[in-house]
């Protein structure tokens, strides 16, 4: 019984991903050994809010280690105490990250270019990419996107979308979650100085991918523009960047 195949439904780029007994099983691509190499550096380095890649399967697949538990996705969004408690989290992976050295030929598979190239990052620090464990573990999964980029160019997209910060939002609540969250992740004032501007950036990156992707009919992006992703990703931008004056006088 533990050999049969459960399809894991839920993720919007790869497809063929499925649950083996304690195990997940994913397509592997050209940017695999580097991120095996990159989830084995977490590991040692004691990051214990990534799944353990374990090798490959007979058909060549990626397994990873499977974490019984709930996407935060479907769970009721983040309280304050959450988001300080996210911001911790992901600064350790980014601390984590620092001394990890890519292997010579990595490979990356990173959909958007990043405002700088400082470290490794997990590109895409979602609700739909965190796993309450059944044993109360916070695990971020879907690794596939990881490669080059910036802890604020992360951070902002994890800000965007854990607060989330959507087209008919309210900065007078949005204001103090952004801060939870900066607080937990311990920025320092000239990042938070940084941080509203790239939030914009970032936001409107995702919408410019997905009109990309429509116009030159690339694959998944043309896909997730017809089923109406651009719809939220484009005002949400408009949104914050009208009020980039309430986020800065939240974060100082």
């Amino acid at each position: 019984m533990d050999d049969l195949e459960h399809p894991l439904a839920g993720g919007n780029v790869t497809e063929g991903v499925v649950r083996v007994g304690e195990t997940v099983r994913r397509p592997a691509t050209a940017a695999t050994p580097a991120i095996e190499a990159y989830l084995e550096h977490l590991h040692r380095a004691g990051f214990s809010s990534a799944p353990r890649t374990l090798g490959r399967d007979e058909q060549g697949r990626q397994v990873l280690e499977y974490i019984p538990g709930k996407s935060f996705h479907t769970l009721p969004p983040m309280t304050h105490l959450d988001l300080t408690q996210l911001g911790k989290l992901i600064r350790q992976l980014h601390d984590a990250s620092e001394s990890f050295v890519p292997p010579a030929n990595a490979h990356w598979n990173v959909a958007i270019g990043p405002n700088r190239e400082d470290l490794i990052c997990h590109n895409d620090l979602a609700p739909w990419n965190l796993i309450r464990g059944d044993d109360n573990r916070w695990i971020f999964i879907d690794w596939d996107g990881a490669g080059p980029g910036s802890r604020l160019w992360d951070l902002a997209y994890a800000a965007a979308a854990f607060l989330p910060l959507e087209p008919r939002g309210l900065p007078t609540r949005d204001n103090s979650r952004l801060r939870a969250l900066a607080d937990g992740y311990q920025l320092t004032r000239e990042q938070r100085e940084q941080l509203p501007q790239l939030l914009v950036d970032r936001t409107r990156s995702m919408y410019n991918l997905l009109l990309e992707g429509h116009h030159t009919n690339r694959q998944p992006w043309a896909r997730l523009y017809a089923e109406g992703h651009a719809s939220h990703w484009g005002p949400a931008t408009d949104y914050i960047e009208r009020n980039l004056e309430v986020w800065k006088k939240s974060l100082l």
